[in-house]
């Protein structure tokens, strides 16, 4: 990348303790993607778009740490947001399984959630 260009990518953190299947792990981070992409503005859409839009998906252990991103990450002013699912298959309604940041400057969200694991 050129000096004066910003890398963007957007970080979607779920929670370990719902034990979650893959289909719908999958599906919440579908949610949240969508979620930050509509928070963003229109130009850093734009860049991220042109890059090919890196998501990176991490994973805290609990609803408390997953607020805590969340909270962190609003103060900081990054597009941030959380997915609170229908209830409709495996787990209650209104539970919340995954937050979003970004997309936004790499460097910006790194200072969030650098030292979190990644999901495997």
């Amino acid at each position: 990348m050129d000096s004066d260009r910003s890398e963007y990518k957007q970080v979607i953190v779920v929670r370990e303790d719902l034990r979650l299947s893959r289909g719908k792990l999958a599906v919440q981070v579908a949610h949240a993607s969508i979620i930050g992409y509509e928070l963003s503005d229109s130009s850093t859409k734009e860049k991220w778009k042109m890059e090919g839009q890196k998501k990176i998906v991490l994973k805290v252990k609990n609803l408390e740490e997953l607020m805590k991103v969340f909270e962190t990450a609003k103060k900081a002013g990054l597009p941030s947001g959380y997915v609170r699912d229908a209830g409709l298959t495996e787990i209650p309604p209104g539970t919340i399984t995954a937050v979003v940041i970004g997309p936004e400057k790499a460097d910006r969200v790194d200072r969030i959630t650098g030292s979190l694991p990644l999901l495997k």
